[in-house]
């Protein structure tokens, strides 16, 4: 295993001595490609906050981001924590717009805060109008993906390739990676109808025109018997195929969540989170035997061998 890590100051590129042991997370949304480090100081070596830094593995591009922090100690090391572009999300802003795709959100949000695009695949589904109120760029974002996974079923990931923003759709970022028991060291599984679980979907319009408030409802009395009563409760800003709405919510949460953590699996540099892996496990109670999504990935790296952490969703696994 080749490992290559670069920071570049202005005109100078170090490859700076690293202590053993490099970290590179990625989840599927909200959050942005974070790597982190320990580095040997010595008199050669300068770079500040806000330099580059590459890292590859065996060849394959793993992370391009920028120094955000360092921290020093008597060791005469310094850790650094690199983000890559998509902690720019963070920013905050307030927009309208109006006969928008989700893929030209990331576009119009992209340019205005002079970020890189790479592929941004077409999301398809047209968003009537948004307002955006002192939002975080993330949050706009996934507002309107969420949107388009509503409308269509489709879900579409953003993530950083290699400093460049890229948005897929998840049945385009299959991977030929078994992930069982012979290349998992362990596993946490977990089921439950206490977060993210309901049996009962309520929303409501305020219609101005008739000066009426319209309720548009949709339930399974099978699993309110067995669970008791699970709310989704809602205040629509148009009624514009509310009933519909109503019933693909139901579809959507009217199920147990269950969460699966796979623990030091032998690593791969291709997989970050959005991407899909084959998982086939006994779990107990059910058993896997089908794609999930990657909905975070902890990479580590050490001088002898390179692990994964896996937090996977799919099927009855949901984020």
């Amino acid at each position: 295993m080749t490992v290559e890590l670069l920071i570049q100051n202005g005109s100078k590129i170090y490859q700076p001595a690293v202590v053993e042991g490099i970290s590179l997370t990625t989840e599927r949304k909200g959050t942005p490609g974070k790597l982190t480090f320990d580095v040997v100081k010595d008199a050669s070596l300068n770079f500040q906050e806000g330099n580059a830094v590459r890292f590859t593995v065996d060849g394959t591009k793993m992370f391009y981001g920028f120094v955000f922090i360092k921290k020093r100690s008597k060791a005469n090391t310094i850790s650094v924590t690199a983000y890559d572009q998509l902690r720019y999300l963070k920013n905050k802003d307030t927009i309208t717009y109006e006969g928008k795709k989700a893929s030209e959100v990331v576009k119009m949000l992209a340019d205005d805060f002079n970020l890189q695009c790479g592929t941004l695949e077409d999301t398809g589904y047209v968003i009537e109008s948004a307002v955006e109120e002192n939002t975080g760029l993330f949050d706009m974002i996934q507002n309107a993906l969420d949107v388009t996974l509503r409308n269509t079923k489709k879900l579409y990931v953003l993530y950083d390739d290699f400093g460049k923003l890229t948005l897929k759709n998840v049945e385009s970022m299959k991977l030929d990676l078994l992930i069982d028991a012979e290349t998992a060291e362990d596993f946490d599984y977990a089921s439950s109808i206490d977060d993210q679980t309901y049996n009962k979907i309520k929303l409501i319009y305020d219609n101005d025109k008739t000066g009426k408030r319209e309720i548009y409802i949709a339930q399974d009395g099978s699993n309110i018997n067995n669970w008791g009563v699970l709310q989704y409760h809602e205040a629509l800003q148009n009624n514009t195929g509310a009933a519909a709405r109503a019933t693909a919510l139901l579809g959507l949460y009217d199920k147990k969540t269950r969460t699966l953590t796979v623990k030091n699996a032998f690593g791969d540099p291709r997989v970050h989170a959005g991407c899909a892996v084959v998982v086939n496990l006994n779990l107990g109670d059910i058993i896997t035997k089908n794609y999930m999504v990657v909905q975070k990935v902890k990479h580590t790296f050490t001088e002898s061998e390179h692990l994964m952490d896996l937090t996977l969703i799919g099927g009855e696994f949901i984020a």
